[in-house]
């Protein structure tokens, strides 16, 4: 909004005069709070424009429901004005007050944690929300693990506890402050969960603390009790006296997770920041030069690529089980990774493309994040249509990341981007679900049917694919001036250092063609929106390449399965008539073990090795619980291979188009890096 003066007083002092004040017009001043206020996230703006939470920067949704009240209230400007202002008092007070956590780590054997919340004196009705989905776009309801849940005055008065829906809860009488206290079970492994076990703690806060609702922006301040002797405490939550953590509101608070434990812990400086690498493993399972001197290759290559650093101190949190693992989550000011120690022996550079990853989400969706993602309701789904862009062109840059920093090579790329377009094109369904549709049936993932060829296509995949598309769309279309990198630093410039959102893929399409000048309508309706066959070959030319189909005879299992992030394997389809069919494998089994050995992330690789003829057991349990143990000998089918080719005449032009896009570059930056230019 962009009114005058007498109008707004956008971009006036805060602390601006009564008299100043009474230039809002009423009209004006209503229209902007109807339009501002949102009572579902109770977030604060904090931005100073004429309206309720911009003006007076309201902290929560009651303060704002009573100036709306007031709006509709025929009252004269000046008692109107008088009223707000009091109200305007009254929010900034409560947003002053800090909420705090206690949480103790009663029965580690037990995976059962103690918490308290010790809310400031306010209104005498408070409503406590625990979010029902966190870190994956999937609704898990926590609050199934929680066993009990009281309250208390501050004299130590029961307070009546009221249970509004399975994962809200009311108070009453607690006008004064209130000490709320419950136990709830935390053993989910993995980067996504929340677990205390004999071993150590890994928590995301948004699974095991509930907020109250009315003061969602409040400050928190988070303490621990009954740790282990030995245990330290890593987290990138501001660290204040006497052991006490601090964030500036909840949302601050669920996006910084925390490791306790006995970790090993290696710091290093690179490109101007700080780096804390936390690793909860057997050192004999990693390697830790290896893993610091590549890590800092994967920051300075992402950092110059960015040329942005928005943080001082960042963390990487590790785990290397042994057993099944695998997956990252990322935050603002770290990641959380998880990798099977028996992978990373087979595939070391597996944790730099995890990494990589993760690390470059500190901007593409933390900070240059789609208006769809915000505010975070944490009761219900949140809707996008551009997880194609803000996780599949994650991973597109994850790859930019490992070349600049010299992790993989050209052939390596290659060879990957083949793979990734023989799992787009073995899909039926990427002819009838678009990257959008992928986006927005995010929250169905967790569904084993869903999760079948012929149902789905991944924003993963088909994002990772439609980023490098895009790259080579923009080089055309600039000959070579511009590129993804410049859609990028644009999308930083103009949205997330102008703490603006973008709209969906309409704001992906802006910045392409605002760094381009050129008309990208085509691309998002046919490739984006649409389910149009992509022109591989229309795209690769410019860089020397195209798309080759090979023929081959494969070993076919008979089924094929799938993983829900961290979750189970589980089979998607069985092949009718196949030998896996006839030994009573059935869609929705949960496959155990594979070979004798559990069934992970690896179990892909290790069906791969399979050749025609081979004897196949796996361990399965049926949607009934039931465990059984089946064997069949492995079939064979023909199947198509993708693989991505030089032309059988590549131009010096197309090679140094490839080079500079092997650099991520546009070719006038990559010319000037080069020392013989």
């Amino acid at each position: 909004m962009n009114l005058q003066p007498k109008t707004s007083f956008s971009g006036w002092r805060h602390d601006s005069g009564p008299c100043e004040l009474a230039m809002c017009t009423r009209s004006a001043w209503c229209s902007d709070l109807r339009k501002q206020t949102d009572f579902r996230s109770q977030r604060a703006y904090g931005r100073r424009s004429c309206g309720s939470q911009r003006v007076f920067g309201w902290r929560n949704a009651f303060s704002a429901a009573i100036a709306s009240w007031l709006c509709e209230r025929d009252l004269a400007p000046a008692v109107l004005l008088i009223a707000i202002l009091a109200i305007s008092a009254f929010s900034h007070a409560q947003s002053g007050s800090s909420i705090s956590y206690e949480i103790s780590l009663t029965s580690p054997e037990e995976h059962l944690l103690n918490v308290q919340i010790t809310l400031p004196p306010g209104l005498s009705q408070r409503e406590l929300q625990l979010p029902v989905w966190n870190a994956l776009y999937q609704i898990r309801d926590f609050a199934q693990y929680i066993n009990w849940i009281r309250a208390k005055d501050r004299s130590g008065k029961p307070l009546s506890v009221h249970e509004i829906n399975s994962s809200r809860w009311q108070i009453e009488g607690a006008e004064n402050g209130a000490l709320i206290e419950y136990e709830i079970y935390a053993d989910l492994p993995s980067p996504f969960g929340a677990q205390l076990n004999q071993h150590h703690a890994f928590f995301n806060f948004a699974e095991i603390l509930m907020y109250p609702v009315e003061a969602r922006s409040a400050p928190t301040r988070v303490t621990f009790t009954h740790v282990p002797a030995g245990w330290q405490i890593a987290t990138p939550l501001a660290s204040l006296p006497d052991k006490v953590w601090s964030a500036e509101n909840y949302d601050r608070l669920v996006d910084s997770p925390i490791e306790i434990g006995d970790f090993r812990e290696s710091d290093f400086d690179e490109s101007g920041g700080h780096f804390r690498v936390i690793v909860d493993a057997d050192p004999a399972d990693y390697d830790t030069q290896k893993l610091t001197g590549d890590l800092r290759k994967i920051v300075a290559a992402a950092i110059s690529w960015m040329n942005d650093r928005p943080f001082e101190t960042y963390m990487f949190i590790y785990h290397f089980p042994r057993g099944p693992a695998g997956g990252g989550m990322e935050h603002a000011y770290s990641t959380a990774i998880d990798l099977d120690a028996e992978l990373l022996k087979m595939n070391p550079g597996a944790i730099a493309t995890v990494t990589a990853h993760e690390f470059f989400h500190l901007w593409n969706v933390k900070r240059i994040r789609p208006q769809t993602l915000e505010p975070v309701d944490y009761t219900k789904e949140n809707y996008t249509r551009a997880l194609w862009f803000s996780e599949g062109v994650t991973s597109t840059v994850e790859n930019t990341i490992e070349l600049r920093a010299g992790l993989v090579d050209e052939k390596q790329f290659l060879y990957h981007l083949g793979d990734s377009i023989d799992e787009l094109e073995r899909r039926p369904a990427h002819l009838t679900q678009s990257a959008e549709g992928s986006s927005i049936d995010a929250w169905l993932e967790g569904d084993p049917y869903y999760r079948r060829p012929d149902r789905s296509v991944s924003y993963y995949n088909k994002g990772e694919l439609l980023g490098i598309m895009l790259d080579l769309a923009v080089r055309q279309a600039t000959n070579d001036h511009a590129s993804l990198r410049e859609v990028f630093q644009w999308m930083n410039a103009n949205f997330a250092k102008q703490k603006r959102y973008f709209h969906d893929s309409e704001g992906v399409r802006q910045a392409a063609e605002a760094v381009s000048h050129a008309d990208f309508a085509a691309f998002f309706t046919k490739y984006v929106a649409g389910t149009e066959e992509i022109p591989w070959d229309d795209f690769f030319r410019y860089v020397g390449l195209h798309v080759e189909q090979v023929q081959s005879r494969v070993a076919d299992p008979g089924f094929v399965a799938s993983r829900n992030f961290d979750g189970p394997m589980t089979v998607a389809s069985v092949t009718p008539g196949s030998d896996a069919e006839r030994a009573g494998l059935h869609v929705g089994d949960t496959i155990l073990e594979l070979q004798g050995k559990t069934a992970g992330l690896e179990s892909r690789q290790d069906l791969a090795r399979l050749h025609p003829g081979d004897a196949l057991t796996v361990k399965v349990r049926s949607r009934r619980g039931s465990d059984r143990e089946i064997s069949w000998n492995v079939g064979s089918r023909q199947e198509i291979f993708y693989q991505v080719k030089d032309l059988d005449s590549v131009t010096p032009e197309q090679r140094a188009h490839r080079a500079a896009w092997l650099k991520g570059e546009a070719e006038s930056q990559s010319e000037a890096a080069s020392p013989t230019k």
